[in-house]
């Protein structure tokens, strides 16, 4: 299998993956990069999984799926281009000779989904659209700081080697807004000196890995004294001994940093 994300828009990446004849692709925003790679590597698309209802991430589905006939899975509770088969936490969609689980993340969207591949060839996949950045975690336009601790917690469960197929290129921002929550994390910083090289050879920082999230992600990072702390610095009402509490403090100062 090989993994592939496809540039989009300013900051997008759209997952391909593929097995040198037919290919799966996620959060198709735009259908032209789809269109380019299918015929430049003679693939058929036989599968589109979209995470949430924002434009970004569906504005192709109609045009993939009306050139190629590939089959639309998408979260049951959001208004996504039909036909598309519903899915929610619990099911599992079969492409490419692969399983995903869909597990349901609420918080950027009320009906954001997820989805994890744990047999896929050099290790698992998922695919988290905006729910979990490297680094970093999505805006909450329509869900609870609870809703999102509870989903960053399912992701954070995964195996340490899951790679971490995120929809946009925001690891520099993020980690600069990390630096400012953990100045002293040197697993940080030596990521964000490794995501600076590739930034600069104009390679993504992604996928990233679930259990580097977990040295470097202040959103996973909520139950470690000194983010709480640093939570309870930017926002002095904050309950530092709750994790929501100190997710939505990182959140807010986050969207304001």
């Amino acid at each position: 299998m090989t993994l592939l994300p496809l540039p989009a828009f300013t900051d997008n990446y759209i997952w391909m993956l593929h097995d040198g004849r037919h290919a799966l692709v996620v959060d198709p925003g735009d259908a032209a990069p789809v269109l380019q790679a299918l015929g430049s590597l003679a693939l058929k698309l036989q599968a589109i999984v979209v995470t949430h209802h924002h434009r970004d991430h569906t504005g192709g589905v109609a045009a993939l799926r009306q050139a190629t006939g590939a089959v639309v899975h998408g979260p049951a509770r959001e208004d996504i281009p039909e036909p598309c088969q519903r899915v929610s936490g619990g099911d599992r969609v079969q492409a490419l000779g692969l399983t995903f689980e869909v597990i349901d993340v609420p918080g950027h969207t009320a009906g954001h989904v997820a989805y994890f591949c744990a047999d896929a060839d050099d290790g698992p996949l998922l695919f988290c659209g905006d729910t979990l950045f490297s680094g970093g975690c999505g805006r909450l336009f329509e869900g609870t700081p609870a809703q999102m601790q509870e989903s960053l917690d399912a992701l954070a469960a995964l195996p340490g080697n899951t790679r971490v197929c995120c929809a946009h290129e925001y690891t520099l921002s993020n980690l600069a807004f990390a630096q400012a929550v953990e100045p002293g994390n040197q697993a940080l910083a030596q990521y964000l000196d490794q995501c600076r090289q590739l930034r600069s050879a104009g390679q993504p920082t992604l996928p990233s890995r679930i259990a580097t999230e977990h040295s470097v992600n202040p959103f996973l990072r909520t139950r470690i004294p000194a983010v709480a702390q640093a939570a309870r610095g930017f926002d002095a009402g904050c309950d530092s001994n709750d994790p929501i509490a100190v997710l939505a403090a990182l959140r807010q100062w986050k969207n304001q940093f």
